[in-house]
């Protein structure tokens, strides 16, 4: 029998998936604006709710991927990536125009709540409004600051002065309220307790949290901004390495990759994608094992062993990184059209090295098991602690452990394919536990699971014959793709999926370049998680997240 994925994808298939938009949105629909990855609809600003909820009731567009704004020399402009969580493949591009003197729409927060965050940054950094929306206000700039980065209009010599009294005591009024006894805590932004310069701003009834609310921004370095002043050929592919570096590059780089590859129709060779599979599964690995053992730190204190051990893991697999790309952290590996350069020589060392680490992994993976999974504290901890429901996960748009710890079962290397993993057997892990600990059990999972995959790459290219090594498809010096051709494409990064958006202007550099970090919409999901959790357990829960903040903010 077949599965409802399969029914779903072969189902009225005779007719362009954009006729069956139109068809569904009537009227509402002003006119066609495909792009590479989806068919694309235009509707007007003030029917964003009404179409975006029938693309989600009525076709399963279940999942607001991306939200990407931008300006053009005659109008705003606001795209919702839509995705369905059954099948990644099944795309919809919703294009809102606005007006250059009113740049006013609807929000899209009451059908999708993970447009909360990806709105209020589009009114940060281009200036759009959004109706209705809950709460519009800055997400990665000071509320002081002046202007929208990312308009035309913007004024870059303008100075930004603060004033003192923006400085004024953030807790001086309305901040406790004697009828419940409620108490406001700053949380952050130091290191320790956050994962990064994260600020949490939570309200605590006693010591239970009643809200928090993630204020993130402290390290916005607009790497969105750097890659549209790169050229697609050789300048932007350095930038990935540094939004979340601990999860290795190699993932960043092959998300811009896939979507530079897919604008300018570029091909890559076979084997080039099995060097990518592996190097990105070893990457997978370096991030899991900081996961895992950072999170000993978070929740019972534990530096001797957990931490330690993971340390020595990952360690191991930079050593390998550092074999294969000649970099230990910042590797600008990848090339559009393939990788920089083959394995290293001899080839056989490269091969003992890597498979005397596979070899020692299981016995590792029982160590962890001994040390965390089935430590007493470590379970009072995290077992039925940090809720997070399925459904609210997708309405945040979750992914990556985070969603899969709730039962989500959506893994874009199976769902949405590419490189090689069409060709390799290897399980995508899922819990459904739903709480902190189903998040660290499928992490700890997903390391066997990328190591089944490292050992059959391995097996491809020892018996690979020298003759058919290509490394690189034949790519023109410089990239110009057309003018206004646009594309969405994603990977399944460590921490979820990691898109990019790209519209090309005709020049051989982006006109816009977004990212989107699966960080981001997972740390937008936190209110939901700690709600009605003690403090300590507010700790646990965003560790459990494994959020970057160099990712979230970019």
């Amino acid at each position: 029998m077949a599965s409802r994925r399969e029914l779903e994808r072969t189902a009225d298939t005779r007719r362009p998936p954009g006729d069956r938009l139109e068809e569904l949105l009537g009227d509402r629909v002003l006119a066609r604006d495909d792009h590479l990855n989806a068919p694309g609809v235009v509707v007007r600003p003030d029917e964003v709710r009404d179409v975006l909820r029938t693309l989600r009731d009525d076709a399963g567009f279940d999942h607001c991927s991306c939200v990407t704004a931008q300006e053009y020399g005659d109008r705003f402009e606001t795209i919702y990536h839509l995705k369905s969580y059954a099948d990644p493949t099944r795309e919809v591009s919703v294009v809102v125009p606005t007006a250059r003197d009113a740049p006013v729409s609807e929000s899209a927060e009451s059908v999708y709540r993970t447009a909360d965050w990806h709105e209020r940054e589009a009114y940060d950094l281009v200036g759009i409004e959004y109706e209705d929306h809950p709460d519009l206000r800055r997400i990665l700039l000071p509320e002081t600051w002046q202007g929208h980065p990312l308009s035309r209009s913007y004024n870059r010599e303008k100075p930004q002065v603060v004033t003192l009294a923006e400085h004024a005591n953030p807790i001086a009024e309305d901040r406790r309220d004697a009828e419940t006894d409620t108490m406001f805590l700053n949380i952050g932004p130091h290191h320790p307790s956050t994962h990064g310069v994260l600020h949490v701003k939570a309200v605590l009834d006693g010591e239970t949290v009643v809200d928090a609310d993630p204020d993130i921004g402290y390290i916005h370095r607009c790497e969105e901004q750097m890659c549209q002043q790169g050229t697609y050929r050789h300048q932007i592919m350095p930038f990935p390495d540094r939004w979340d570096w601990v999860s290795s590059g190699l993932l960043n780089e092959w998300a811009y990759a896939r979507a530079a590859e897919d604008l300018a129709d570029l091909a890559v060779p076979e084997y080039a994608q099995v060097i990518r599979t592996m190097g990105a599964e070893l990457s997978r690995l370096a991030s899991h094992f900081i996961a895992l053992g950072t999170y000993a730190l978070d929740v019972f204190g534990e530096f001797t062993a957990v931490f330690q051990y993971a340390m020595r893991d990952r360690e191991l697999v930079l050593d390998i990184l550092e074999d294969l790309t000649g970099q230990r952290m910042m590797f600008n590996y990848l090339r559009l059209g393939g990788v920089a350069w083959d394995l290293p020589e001899p080839r056989e060392a490269f091969f003992e090295t890597t498979r005397d680490f596979l070899d020692d992994l299981p016995a590792k993976i029982d160590e962890y098991h001994d040390l965390l999974v089935t430590n007493e504290i470590f379970q009072l901890r995290c077992v039925d602690t940090g809720i997070l429901e399925p459904e609210v996960a997708k309405d945040y748009g979750c992914t990556g452990p985070v969603a899969r710890g709730s039962g989500v079962d959506y893994d874009l290397r199976r769902d949405d394919p590419y490189g090689y993993y069409p060709e390799l057997e290897w399980d995508v892990v899922t819990e459904d536990g739903c709480d902190n600990y189903s998040r660290v059990l499928v992490r700890m999972q997903e390391v066997e699971q990328s190591a089944k995959i490292v050992e059959q790459c391995l097996d491809l290219l020892e018996d690979w014959p020298a003759e058919d090594r290509e490394i690189q498809s034949n790519v023109p010096r410089t990239l110009k793709p057309d003018a206004d051709t646009e594309t969405y494409r994603a990977v399944e990064g460590a921490k979820g999926e990691l898109g990019i958006y790209i519209r090309a202007d005709g020049t051989d550099k982006p006109g816009r370049f977004k990212i989107r970090s699966p960080c981001f919409s997972n740390l937008s999901a936190l209110p939901e998680i700690v709600r009605g959790e003690f403090v300590p357990d507010l700790v646990a829960a965003i560790g459990s997240l494994d959020c970057i903040m160099g990712e979230v903010d970019r």
